[in-house]
């Protein structure tokens, strides 16, 4: 893999993780009741995660850097489970499993 694309796949994932952060903000915003503080830090961090994201996709195939974001997906139902104690179906957890594998064939394309 070339450099260049090891450095864009490392800002995606950065910008996936910190979109995932955003939303789990936003979720527990409604839950912790401290609505102001917690969604305007999750909006904080969904901006920054965006304008990394416009960034790469300036500079890459879209094909490339959308798939990468199933990532999402990944780390959505990972924080739901561990952070909010969400039940998640072996059936769920199994997407996880097959989406991650579809992450892991679009980064190496």
């Amino acid at each position: 893999m070339k450099d260049s694309k090891k450095i864009f796949l490392i800002l995606l994932v950065v910008s996936t993780v910190l979109g995932g952060i955003g939303q789990f903000l936003f979720k527990y915003a409604f839950i912790d009741h401290n609505l102001d503080i917690t969604i305007a830090l999750g909006l904080g961090v969904y901006a920054i995660s965006t304008a990394i994201y416009f960034y790469v996709l300036s500079r890459v195939h879209l094909s490339w850097a959308y798939g990468l974001s199933g990532i999402s997906y990944i780390l959505a139902v990972i924080f739901a489970a561990t952070l909010l104690a969400e039940h998640v179906s072996p059936l769920r957890w199994a997407g996880v499993l097959v989406i991650a594998i579809g992450v892991v064939c679009v980064s190496l394309s």
